[in-house]
C-alpha cells in the first residue's frame, strides 16, 4: 500500500487510489499541477485521485522534491511506537544511501501523529517538513512514512534505506542491544 508521484517541471504525475501499484498502466495516471489542479484524469472508470495528493504536493513544493513515496510499511508503523518525536540511528552502513549522510552521522526522521484522514495530515506534515530540513523524510505515527528525493530513482534508495534502518533498530531493541552490532563491547 501506499503511493508515488513524479514532478516533471510544472506538471506531477500522481499514482490513483485503492490500485495495486505494479497493475497500473500508463493511461491510469493523474496529471495534476503544483497547485492540487486536476489536468487530467484517466479513462479507466472507477479510479480516484490519491488522498495523499495534498501531502505529496507539500513536499514536492516545500523542498522542490522531484519524487515522492508514501508506504505503509510495518516497519516504518512500528518504529514510530518505539520512538517519541523522531526515529534516531546511527553509526550503520545504509545510512550512507541517505542524501548528505556518512555512516558516522545521526539521521532523524520526525514522528507526526496520525489521523482518520488521510488529507488531514497536510498541515502537520507541511509544519514538520519545514522545521526539519534535514530530513527527506516524515513518518506517520502507526500508520507510515513519506519519503521524498531529487529523482525517483533517489527517494526509492532512501525509502529502502530507511526501512532497513527501522527494522535494525527494532531489532537491536528486541535483542536487548543498544548500540550497533559492529561497535558492541558485549561480542
Amino acid at each position: 500500500g501506499g503511493g508515488i508521484s513524479i514532478c516533471d517541471g510544472d506538471t506531477v504525475f500522481m499514482a490513483p487510489s485503492g490500485v495495486q501499484k505494479e497493475r497500473i498502466q500508463p493511461d491510469d495516471i493523474f496529471t495534476v499541477s503544483r497547485t492540487g489542479e486536476v489536468l487530467s484524469s484517466p479513462d479507466t472508470p472507477g479510479l480516484k485521485l490519491t488522498a495523499c495528493a495534498p501531502l505529496f504536493l507539500a513536499a514536492i513544493n516545500q523542498r522542490g522534491a522531484q519524487a515522492v513515496i508514501h508506504s505503509h510499511s510495518v516497519y516504518a508503523a512500528l518504529v514510530t511506537s518505539a520512538f517519541g518525536a523522531a526515529f534516531q540511528i546511527s553509526e550503520v552502513e545504509m545510512i550512507k544511501g541517505l542524501r548528505g549522510y556518512g555512516y558516522h552521522d545521526t539521521i532523524s526522521v520526525p514522528i507526526i501523529e496520525n489521523t482518520a484522514h488521510e488529507c488531514d495530515l497536510t498541515d502537520a506534515l507541511s509544519a514538520c517538513i519545514d522545521a526539519n530540513p534535514q530530513s527527506d523524510a516524515v513518518l506517520v505515527r502507526n500508520h507510515g512514512i513519506y519519503v521524498w528525493g531529487n529523482s525517483w530513482q533517489q527517494a526509492k534508495t532512501q525509502t529502502e534505506c530507511l526501512d532497513y534502518l527501522f527494522r535494525y533498530a527494532l531489532m537491536q531493541r528486541q535483542f536487548g542491544l543498544s548500540e550497533p552490532i559492529a561497535t558492541s563491547t558485549a561480542l
